[in-house]
């Protein structure tokens, strides 16, 4: 794992890399980054628990998008007005020493808002979560990143029962390779490379391990 390298190579295509030594840094660094009263949302990451960013978000200073207990046309709504709020903030399965960041949802809200919408996308990421290439950070969501987060939603997935995608018992599985259940959490696969806005998205990397 190369800290260093990945950074460079983050902003050689045009996301902000930030670094902090430990989790508890990142809420004053954030502070500098966003404005109170700014429209603020989320998407579910045990890195935003971990580092105190979710507490930060419910603390009203900020026009905060809940997404919480929302069913149906309320909680679209809430993704539609996230789509298009000023900071979005979530992490990365995984991001690559050559700078890119690879995403894979089951719903998509989030992997949408990285893409295209809110103003900028702050994004804490532990060290656990840097990989040397797109093939390693495939690997990744199937080994590590799927399996604990089906646990954490309570879907009924092969990996929730066994702890590792099925299409690992391939000889050579494919990016989109998985299984067929309708609880099935990675449906859809972003790789975020050379970004047109530069720094719209940033990514604050933290020298400990945080979530999946």
């Amino acid at each position: 794992m190369d800290i260093k390298k990945t950074m460079e190579n983050l902003d050689k295509n045009g996301i902000k890399p930030y670094f902090v030594e430990t989790k508890e840094e990142v809420v004053p660094l954030i502070k500098t980054l966003i404005n109170k009263g700014e429209s603020v949302s989320n998407g579910g990451s045990m890195s935003l628990n971990e580092t105190g960013v979710s507490e930060l978000l419910k603390c009203g200073d900020y026009d905060f998008i809940d997404r919480t207990g929302l069913e149906g046309e309320e909680i679209r709504q809430a993704y539609i007005r996230a789509f298009g709020c000023d900071t979005y903030f979530c992490s990365s399965n995984a991001v690559t020493e050559n700078g890119e960041l690879y995403n894979v949802d089951g719903n998509s809200n989030r992997v949408a808002c990285i893409v295209y919408g809110p103003r900028q996308v702050i994004m804490v990421v532990g060290v656990n979560k840097i990989v040397k290439d797109i093939n390693e950070a495939i690997t990744r969501v199937k080994e590590k990143a799927a399996p604990p987060n089906t646990k954490r939603l309570s879907c009924k997935t092969p990996c929730e029962a066994t702890g590792s995608c099925i299409s690992l018992k391939q000889d050579n599985p494919l990016i989109c390779d998985g299984c067929q259940s309708p609880q099935r959490i990675c449906c859809n696969y972003v790789v975020s490379a050379k970004q047109r806005h530069k720094d719209r998205i940033k990514v604050i990397i933290v020298n400990e391990n945080l979530g999946y």
